[in-house]
């Protein structure tokens, strides 16, 4: 049986898994995609351009089927992500390597990616503080290289390249426009989300009873970030329910002492539940980084290694003699709150 090899920005060599533990087999029932070799350009007459027939009703059938099949994988799966923004895409990248754990991805939004969209004041540029551009390298994204950081001339690059290769993997599922409007807890320990259309969710007031539905999950990462109509859910309800004490907020900007903290706090704040990106700030009152998108993504790294430890998997936490220097900070584990 072959072998599977983690690479990572983590680690400084490839860590080989042991085959039983990385066996091709997964619970999902999906079949894997053809891929058909493409000549160098388009080879049909856009001049007498003519469609192939089909039925309405098999354009219906293959959404509905697919979409459903997803639903079944995904009801009790390994692990579920809350908030598809640059950690919450980062933390799925990570964990997905693993081609035996199965990943759902909720994202309120029809459109996933957060602020990862553009950088400062809507505009265009993403600054990434260095060593985290690492990850850009592993990504295979271009930048303007800096002495203390790098430059990717839009953001969207980034979010596009991450989400492109992610999304091709088949142990994950991206559900968009899917709100978690709940946590399931059994005996002080997280087990899964409630789940509904986003768009009943935000009209629940409006509407008689409209139910939920659930995901079971053997580790909840939550990455809803900082404060807002959909932000910092998962540590607001943590608190509702009693399962910690606070939840004070980010405090004031400052970028050299957040974005360390916010690597460095990211942590599983209760069983079976882990908080990265800005929902860190929110929980631990950390400050704000503001426009630059370093610790994000290797926020949602160390949680993806916090959800492999956590399902007895393979993980750079575990191997800290392996981690290159740069990213010792990102494997630290502290329940310190931050400074401001």
């Amino acid at each position: 049986m072959a072998s599977y090899s983690i690479t990572s920005t983590f680690l400084s060599t490839p860590k080989l898994s042991s085959p039983s533990l990385f066996n091709k087999s997964t619970r999902s029932i999906h079949a894997t995609p053809t891929r058909r070799p493409q000549p160098p350009h388009a080879s049909y007459d856009l001049a007498s351009f003519k469609f192939h027939p089909i039925k309405e009703s098999i354009v219906s059938r293959e959404m509905t089927r697919r979409y459903m099949t997803d639903m079944v994988t995904h009801a009790d799966t390994d692990v579920v992500i809350v908030g598809a923004g640059s950690a919450g895409l980062s933390c799925a990248y990570e964990i997905s390597k693993n081609p035996s754990v199965n990943v759902a991805i909720l994202e309120q939004s029809v459109s996933p990616g957060g602020g990862a969209w553009l950088g400062g004041q809507l505009f265009s540029a993403m600054i990434v503080r260095k060593p985290a551009h690492l990850f850009l390298d592993e990504l295979g994204v271009e930048y303007d290289e800096q002495e203390n950081y790098v430059v990717i001339k839009h953001a969207a690059l980034f979010t596009s390249t991450i989400m492109s290769k992610l999304l091709a993997r088949p142990n994950v599922k991206l559900f968009n426009a899917v709100a978690a409007e709940d946590l399931i807890v059994k005996d002080g320990r997280v087990g899964g989300v409630v789940t509904n259309w986003a768009l009943v969710s935000m009209n629940h007031d409006t509407q008689s009873c409209m139910d939920p539905n659930v995901m079971e999950a053997k580790v909840v990462v939550s990455s809803c970030g900082h404060d807002g109509p959909f932000g910092a859910t998962g540590v607001k309800r943590l608190k509702s329910i009693g399962l910690i004490d606070t939840v004070p907020g980010m405090k004031a900007l400052d970028m050299n002492k957040a974005e360390d903290a916010i690597v460095r706090l990211t942590r599983e704040v209760v069983p079976g539940m882990i908080v990265t990106g800005m929902e860190v700030a929110e929980i631990d009152g950390a400050p704000r980084m503001g426009p630059t998108f370093g610790a994000m993504m290797v926020s949602g790294q160390k949680a993806a290694h916090l959800a492999l430890r956590s399902l007895g998997l393979p993980n750079a936490l575990d191997s800290v003699g392996n981690v290159q220097p740069e990213l010792v900070l990102a494997a630290a584990e502290s329940a310190e709150i931050a400074d401001a």
